[in-house]
């Protein structure tokens, strides 16, 4: 029950069979007492005018017909979570979508242009490292004026993005057109940007490449370096524990270290090239020092081999530069003065020479029991030198008297063998022409007037033998040049 007075049921309404037993009217039932102004019991309630009726039923039918439509709008907001877009705009609605449209391609587009740029900065970094040539420096200086032009278009962008609010209820048509403006000409430029990034990063192929292959060739480099160092620090280890001494190999190993300090400090602080450069020399030199440190005790053997060898043949030239006298005594009885005066002197040379190297051997003894190695071979180096010399000026004077006695003997076998290179050359000179060259037979006309020559000297009762030797032995090498260069000028299609 309520306390509210029932009332009739408009005309339209279907009956309340839980509350009224009738639709006709009729005396209700007794209310209760609940409403503090309840009527006594017995008591019939009027009914209510008929006007009143049909005012309370519009009112109520009015209400019934409002109702959806309040529905159909406050649902969808409720549902919305709040949102702030409305559904309908008409073309605001239309201009705010394109608008949106453009931001979303000026967000990718300065996505891909930041994503290019941050990936070309790498390849810039990589050539900075390791090249330092004119042309690195100017790509290095065009990816920096490539870098203000895109913080220019960035700005640009963002500029364009915070100007406008397209998210906001009231959007005008006007604003979202301007809007959408904004935001495609950002897109442009941050497009034209990423078109200029990327010709400039095609344009970077040699130089990347050049210095990846640099870096490619890093890491080895400096692993061979570090082991090349050992290797020299293991063989230097050997050969002292055989007994030898190698101060001047340890010295040079030791001069190594500061590199290999600089080696490890890696190419972030000292460069790539250089880091490069001296993995590469340290690397040669600390093979260098393991080559000679394993070839020491044969060096050593060597030196000692060399010792006796050169002391056994310094007292053999001292046996022959004994004999040179008597050879002198017999040129000077025999012949003309002209053809011994030059190895008058040879025996004192020769004793001098040998002297000498006798001195430097026992020199380069005491150098080889230091182990001073580099001293030892210096010093028999020149002993040899000393010995060759003093070999040649002994050997000089016999073979003097030798080839004395086959021309007194028989001057005529110089003369044939001198006439015989002088007709060789005269053939091949005319070997398919008529006329010899003048630049040919000139020097072998000459050749023929001084061999003429050489063969008069002989006449007399003490002739220059050795003149005669001498003068044929230049007429054969005078005509040894012409036939070379014949050929030659043959040879090059003259």
């Amino acid at each position: 029950m309520t306390a509210t007075p029932p009332q009739p049921y408009p005309p339209f309404a279907p009956c309340a069979h839980h509350h009224q037993p009738s639709c006709r009217p009729g005396p209700a039932s007794a209310p209760s007492s609940a409403d503090g102004a309840g009527l006594s019991p017995g008591r019939v309630r009027r009914p209510a005018p008929v006007g009143l009726r049909r005012a309370t039923a519009a009112r109520d039918a009015l209400a019934l017909l409002v109702l959806p439509l309040v529905a159909a709008l406050v649902l969808p907001a409720a549902f919305a979570g709040g949102g702030t877009r409305r559904w309908f705009g008409g073309r605001a609605e239309g201009q705010r979508a394109e608008a949106q449209a453009a931001k979303d391609a000026a967000a990718a587009a300065f996505y891909e242009l930041d994503t290019a740029q941050r990936e070309l900065r790498i390849s810039i970094e990589t050539i900075a490292a390791v090249d330092d040539s004119p042309a690195a420096r100017r790509a290095i200086a065009d990816f920096e004026e490539l870098g203000r032009l895109i913080d220019a278009v960035s700005r640009s962008y963002i500029d364009a993005v915070d100007a406008h609010d397209l998210d906001r209820v009231d959007l005008e048509a006007s604003a979202a057109s301007r809007a959408r403006a904004q935001l495609v000409s950002a897109k442009d430029e941050l497009t034209r940007a990423k078109q200029q990034l990327d010709r400039f990063g095609e344009s970077l192929g040699p130089l990347l490449g050049k210095a990846e292959t640099q870096l490619a060739r890093l890491a080895p480099a400096v692993e061979r370096a570090r082991q090349a160092l050992l290797a020299a620090s293991n063989a230097l280890d050997a050969v002292r524990d055989s007994g030898l001494k190698a101060d001047d190999l340890a010295a040079r190993l030791a001069a190594l270290a500061p590199e290999l300090t600089r080696l490890n400090q890696g190419a972030g602080q000292h460069g790539v090239a250089q880091t490069l450069e001296r993995a590469e020399r340290v690397a040669r030199e600390a093979e260098a020092v393991r080559a000679e440190a394993e070839r020491l005790p044969a060096r050593a053997a060597e030196i000692d081999h060399r010792l006796v060898s050169l002391r056994t043949r310094a007292q053999a030239l001292t046996t022959r530069a004994g004999q040179v006298e008597p050879v002198l005594s017999e040129l000077r009885r025999r012949f003309a003065a002209a053809c011994w005066q030059d190895l008058q002197h040879v025996p004192e040379q020769a004793a001098e020479s040998v002297r000498q190297a006798e001195l430097k051997l026992r020199e380069a003894q005491a150098a080889r029991d230091a182990q001073r190695w580099p001293d030892a071979t210096s010093l028999l180096s020149t002993v040899r030198a000393l010995l060759n010399t003093t070999d040649e000026a002994v050997s000089a004077a016999g073979e003097r008297l030798k080839r004395l006695n086959a021309v007194q003997k028989d001057p005529q076998q110089e003369i044939e063998r001198t006439r015989f290179a002088i007709r060789d050359a005269q053939r091949l000179a005319m070997t398919g022409r008529t006329t010899p060259d003048p630049r040919h037979a000139r020097p072998l006309d000459e050749s023929v007037a001084r061999l003429d020559r050489a063969i008069a000297s002989l006449e007399g009762r003490h002739p220059d033998y050795w003149h005669f030797l001498t003068e044929t032995e230049a007429v054969r090498q005078t005509v040894a040049r012409v036939v070379s260069q014949i050929r030659e000028e043959r040879g090059a299609g003259h």
